[in-house]
């Protein structure tokens, strides 16, 4: 259920507002209204996160070591300290990456010193090296002087002396592009840099890896810092009301909005006694931004992990489906997997922790619980339709066959079901039995929206738009029957104990369309409800088409599960003739394993991409949710 809410005001003296918010938030009842601050103080503290969320990611992981303990300050300064050393190493880094790439550049001179050629040019020789092709350096003037000191097929290494020669430096600044620009240091001294860069860098890494002890610490930091966050944030964003008659005056209330539950409001009102704190209390309304908080029981709350990964949360006038979330969910990734092996290596995944839990005696964390019942909801669909690891039936034992429902099960797959009113003249597939059984699953689920929705409306006439919903529901289910599972079995003519069910079907569909019509946006008057309906005609009519498509998107789960099913046996036949050789079977294994376990990952990833649609599109739609709300989370220490 969504926990009732209460929306409130409170008023307390501005001088008093640091002293307001530390009593409400040893209270920890009050989520407060309130998303931005101002002042220095908020970007310090910004600012301290940011650097000890990078001291962290510098850290890396934890290692089994012995953890030291240090106040949110100390930590900070081992973060700053992380800090400098962190861009040390950068800057070390890019001297060395600089160093090599001179190197890299004079490898082919050998070695050279600069200072040497600086001596040289002081005693009056002015040297300067060169790298040309061979053709333009046999072209070159008698007026230069040179040296050759390397020879290729192609290119010619030379030393130029400058003697001042007639003509000389005409033709030198012609071969100019051509010179060699010599080092600051000498190739020595690079290489020595480099090593000397090399060793700093290392100690510089030993340096910021001694700081892991402090990992929990600076992580405790963090979380301190964000608390000190949203205290400076909700006292810098109260609002402000000067009451002061003069400027020498200084009397100024400040306030704020929030929200409280519904059965902790007394608690806040004898606070507010006791502080002299104003305190206006309000119903929520539709304009205003509620936070939702879910209570459930033990069993449903294991959805939790699942919608708080997928970031799912109801509006507050929405519907909590946390129940019906989770029991569909489990049908479907059952269906979606559909292999009673893997469901087997799935619980043996999720019990691994739980009995470590037990053994330690501590609580059981929900995740794998629900893990749990995954694997179990898959090795459910398994035993129902005989399949184990993708093997053929014929490969099973006799025991486990028979635990397997005839008209569903592989065992039967080329068997025909006749139903009672085709008198064995048409029959149904294995294959289309399960069709069926997934469009089941849609009108049920489909109708279970628009269930909640007449229970919601049943002190209104738009119950009746509800009901209309649930009869085109009805009849658009065995159109579907009609035109995507068999046509011949489930035909329009079709009389059973001298019903037409196939007028009856669209008898359903149209008088449900009536009833949406008039009434699904009735709100207080038929005249206008209908109007609305007019207004949007193109909608309403696309509503029929959507709730077809939405019952045919369920056949999804039978295709998926199909899919997976063919990878899995595709694996077995190729794995199947390297087991009888000794020599191949280590490759046969390494391919069963490889196979099996990406056939895995892609049905985890078909339950999100499918599964969960299924639930917060198709299903949701259907109750008019957007899944628009924020959660509850008070002011607390």
């Amino acid at each position: 259920m969504i926990v009732p809410m209460k929306k409130i005001s409170l008023i307390t003296l501005g001088s008093k507002k640091s002293e307001t918010l530390k009593k409400l938030r040893k209270l920890g009842i009050v989520h407060i209204e309130i998303s931005e601050g101002k002042g220095e103080k908020l970007i310090e503290l910004k600012g301290n996160i940011s650097l000890l969320e990078s001291a962290l990611y510098s850290l890396g992981k934890s290692k089994d070591i012995e953890p030291k303990s240090a106040t949110a300050a100390e930590a900070l300064e081992i973060a700053q300290e992380i800090a400098r050393l962190s861009d040390e190493k950068k800057d070390c880094i890019s001297e060395q990456i600089a160093s090599s790439a001179e190197l890299e550049r004079l490898k082919s001179w050998g070695e050279i010193n600069p200072e040497e050629i600086g001596d040289l040019l002081k005693n009056g020789v002015d040297i300067s090296l060169y790298e040309m092709p061979k053709s333009e350096y046999e072209a070159l003037p008698d007026c230069i002087k040179t040296i050759s000191l390397e020879k290729t097929k192609s290119s010619v290494k030379f030393a130029l002396i400058a003697e001042d020669n007639e003509g000389e430096e005409e033709a030198v600044n012609a071969i100019s592009p051509y010179k060699v620009v010599l080092p600051q240091r000498s190739t020595e001294t690079l290489r020595q840099k480099i090593a000397d860069l090399d060793t700093r860098i290392k100690d510089i890494e030993e340096k910021i890896a001694s700081y892991i002890v402090f990992a929990d610490s600076i992580k405790q930091a963090i979380k301190i810092f964000e608390k000190e966050i949203e205290f400076e944030t909700y006292s810098t964003g109260m609002e402000d009301q000067n009451l002061a008659s003069s400027d020498s005056d200084n009397l100024s209330v400040a306030y704020f909005r929030g929200y409280i539950e519904e059965e902790k409001l007394d608690s806040l009102k004898t606070a507010a006694k006791e502080n002299s704190w104003g305190l206006l209390i309000e119903e929520p309304t539709e304009e205003d931004n509620v936070p939702t908080k879910l209570k459930n029981n033990k069993f449903v709350s294991l959805i939790y992990p699942l919608t708080d990964f997928l970031g799912t949360v109801p509006g507050y006038f929405e519907y909590d489906i946390s129940g019906w979330f989770l029991s569909f969910i489990l049908i479907f990734f059952g269906i979606i997997f559909g292999d009673g092996g893997y469901g087997l290596l799935i619980c043996a995944v999720a019990a691994i922790p739980i009995i470590k839990s037990l053994i330690k005696k501590k609580s059981i964390s929900p995740v794998f619980l629900l893990v749990g019942l995954f694997g179990l909801s898959t090795v459910l669909w398994g035993t129902l339709t005989c399949t184990w690891f993708g093997l053929s039936p014929e490969m099973l034992p006799a025991w486990l066959k028979s635990l397997s429902i005839p008209v569903i099960s592989n065992v039967y797959g080329d068997k025909l079901w006749y139903p009672f009113w085709t008198n064995g003249t048409a029959g149904l597939t294995t294959a289309q039995n399960l069709q069926i059984f997934c469009f089941t699953l849609a009108l049920i689920q489909l109708n279970v929206a628009h269930i909640k929705a007449a229970f919601r409306n049943k002190k209104s006439l738009k119950i009746l738009g509800d009901i209309g919903s649930m009869l085109q529901l009805i009849g658009i289910y065995y159109i579907v029957l009609s035109l995507v599972v068999n046509p011949t079995v489930f035909s329009f003519s079709l009389v059973i104990g001298g019903i037409p069910v196939g007028t009856v079907a669209i008898v359903l569909i149209a008088i449900g369309f009536v009833l949406s019509f008039v009434f699904s946006n009735y709100e207080g008057s038929v005249i206008k409800s209908i109007l609305s309906s007019l207004t949007n005609i193109v909608s309403v009519l696309l509503g029929v088409v959507n709730v077809f498509s939405d019952i045919v998107s369920y056949i999804r789960l039978w295709a998926v599960g199909l899919a997976g099913a063919a990878i899995s046996a595709t694996v077995n036949e190729l794995a199947g003739p390297l087991l009888g050789n000794f020599l191949f079977m280590v490759l046969a294994i390494i391919l069963l394993v490889f196979g099996h376990g990406l056939n895995m990952i892609l049905n985890i990833l078909s339950v999100i991409v499918h599964g969960i649609r299924l639930n917060t599109l198709e299903f949701s739609s259907h109750l008019d949710m957007s899944w628009s709300g924020h959660k509850f989370k008070p002011f607390e220490e």
